[in-house]
């Protein structure tokens, strides 16, 4: 009886082990609290849910090389970032393209925006050849410095990694900006409580 026991408890620490573990699960979602991403563990930052008046529309993850609670910090972080948003309802993907781009200019200043314009052109292309994004289609926003921004959607690299590190944290204002698309979801990526 006694060896049964250690066996059956070896087997759930080994399970454990092999699975990574859940920090939290966001409407329905679940966000492992690190993930590997070109050779550097990302820790969750924070994760909440982006509303639309009273609909929830995604939600999304921040992962760091460590935990950050100021949008500055987030900017500032050297090494590896990412963004995970996972969709919980139906929406046309050029329309998320568009707001996405608005969401940059409403949190860029002009001459920083100007040089980033050939970027934002390339990725509303990306979502608008998706035709429509569904609940569970997930899309990924990766920065890895010397690689750029890699965007990923359903599990998929769209194109070629965008170079700038500037794209990237201009997309990160989307989310983390002085007019975020959602300042509750703005507090939960920072891991405020809610």
């Amino acid at each position: 009886m006694k060896s049964r026991f250690v066996c059956s408890a070896a087997l759930a620490g080994l399970l454990a082990l092999a699975l990574p573990a859940t920090a939290v699960t966001v409407a329905g979602v679940p966000y492992a609290d690190s993930v590997e991403q070109g050779g550097t563990t990302l820790l969750l930052n924070g994760a909440g849910v982006r509303y639309k008046a009273v609909f929830k529309v995604y939600s999304a993850g921040l992962y760091l090389g460590k935990k950050a609670s100021t949008p500055d910090e987030v900017m500032a972080a050297p090494g590896p970032k990412r963004i995970s948003i996972h969709m919980l309802r139906e929406i046309d993907a050029n329309e998320l393209g568009k707001l996405f781009t608005r969401g940059v200019e409403d949190n860029t200043g002009r001459g920083e925006l100007s040089k980033l314009v050939p970027s934002l052109f390339r990725m509303g292309q990306v979502f608008a050849e998706q035709k429509k994004l569904v609940p569970g289609d997930n899309f990924v926003l990766e920065w890895t410095p010397g690689v750029g921004t890699v965007l990923l959607v359903k599990g998929k690299p769209q194109g070629e990694p965008f170079p700038e590190a500037e794209f990237f944290n201009a997309l990160l204002r989307i989310w983390l900006g002085p007019s975020p698309a959602d300042f509750k979801l703005k507090d939960a990526l920072l891991g405020k409580p809610g």
